[in-house]
């Protein structure tokens, strides 16, 4: 079946059945324009946090009437949620074999089913499978298998049981429901040793779509970035960036990829300049129903930032106290950084790990 993200001949109508009970390479069909592989043997990645990147996926095949049991029949109440590639069913599998099992025994895992309507479907579902079926660190969330059967596409995943960062930290409810500026911090911090090791693998790994929503919590709110489906091979040799069409989330995207369509690993940093700015502030990048001024959550608070006492306006009310005004100042600074308009002057996200643990100190 070949090495992990080997290029191979595109597929955008796949009709192979698959076998129940087997775990395999990379499925043969792949669509992925990621263009070269990411290794032929196993390798570390330094200081990221104990990653590695596996010689060849070793992912379960599941048939669909294996995941349409683990489902209950796809039924409505075990919807975890529905986005643009699909819909994320709650499902359970044996925990030694990770057989689909009886509902409602074993481990719950999380299933999710492509929108046949999705034009991006298949390129999503192939990338997905390439990236997390090879690539293996604490803080990307693990791909335990897939179902890829007629015109059915399927990604089965680990449960995170605290689901997407955006729900927590957008929402407001009661002041027990808002996190802490430690628990913010943790979750940044774990988020950027994800990202550091997918940009110092052997050959780097420009996540593209770094937001809130991709960042899903477990038990102890551990954070694991998720959702691959618009990830790139980054550059090779002397070149400094790759190529490609715009996509990803307004608010996040670095301007010079919006402006030339040239994707750095940087960028990936200018996105999370973001996450920073709306884990300080606890407001979305962009909303309509703020006022005029504040819509842009960057362009109204990028002048505040520098500014000790103007600081106060940008940071989340609900975690006043929380944080000394020296952790606060390190953070707006670390914030400025990332977002800097030319990507050669943001911080490498090695460096954004460093200053973020020593935070987390004061």
């Amino acid at each position: 079946m070949g090495n992990c993200l080997r290029p191979r001949p595109a597929d955008p109508n796949p009709s192979s059945k698959t076998n129940p009970s087997s775990t395999t390479t990379a499925p043969s069909t792949s669509g992925t324009q990621n263009g070269v592989g990411l290794s032929d043997s196993s390798s570390s990645a330094g200081e990221s946090g104990y990653g590695e990147i596996l010689a060849t996926p070793n992912l379960r095949v599941y048939s669909f009437s294996d995941l349409k049991s683990a489902t209950k029949g796809f039924k409505p109440e075990v919807i975890l949620g529905v986005g643009g590639f699909g819909t994320v069913y709650k499902g359970w599998v044996d925990e030694t074999t990770l057989s689909p099992s009886r509902f409602g025994s074993g481990m719950v895992v999380a299933i999710k089913r492509l929108n046949r309507e999705s034009v991006q479907g298949f390129k999503e579902w192939q990338s997905e499978v390439d990236f997390l079926g090879c690539l293996s660190h604490p803080n990307l969330v693990k791909l335990l298998g897939y179902c890829l059967e007629d015109q059915e596409l399927l990604l089965v995943y680990e449960f995170m049981q605290r689901g997407s960062l955006e729900n927590h930290l957008f929402r407001r409810g009661s002041a027990t429901d808002t996190l802490s500026w430690d628990l913010r911090l943790k979750i940044v911090t774990d988020s950027a040793k994800g990202l550091a090791f997918l940009h110092t693998s052997e050959k780097q790994v420009i996540y593209r779509d770094f937001k809130a929503s991709n960042i899903l919590l477990d038990e102890s709110y551990n954070a694991k970035i998720s959702d691959f489906g618009l990830a790139k091979v980054g550059p090779s040799g002397e070149n400094t960036h790759v190529t490609t069409q715009v996509m990803g989330t307004q608010g996040y995207a670095a301007p010079e990829y919006i402006a030339t369509g040239h994707l750095y690993v940087k960028s990936d940093v200018y996105c999370f300049g973001v996450l920073l700015l709306e884990m300080m502030s606890g407001l979305r990048v962009l909303d309509n129903n703020r006022s005029r001024e504040q819509k842009n959550l960057i362009n109204w608070a990028k002048p505040l930032l520098p500014n000790k006492k103007k600081l106060k306006l940008v940071m989340d009310a609900r975690i006043e106290g929380q944080y000394s005004s020296k952790a606060a100042t390190s953070a707006a600074k670390l914030t400025l950084q990332c977002l800097e308009e030319e990507p050669k002057k943001r911080p490498s996200m090695e460096e954004v790990v460093a200053i973020l643990e020593k935070i987390a100190a004061m």
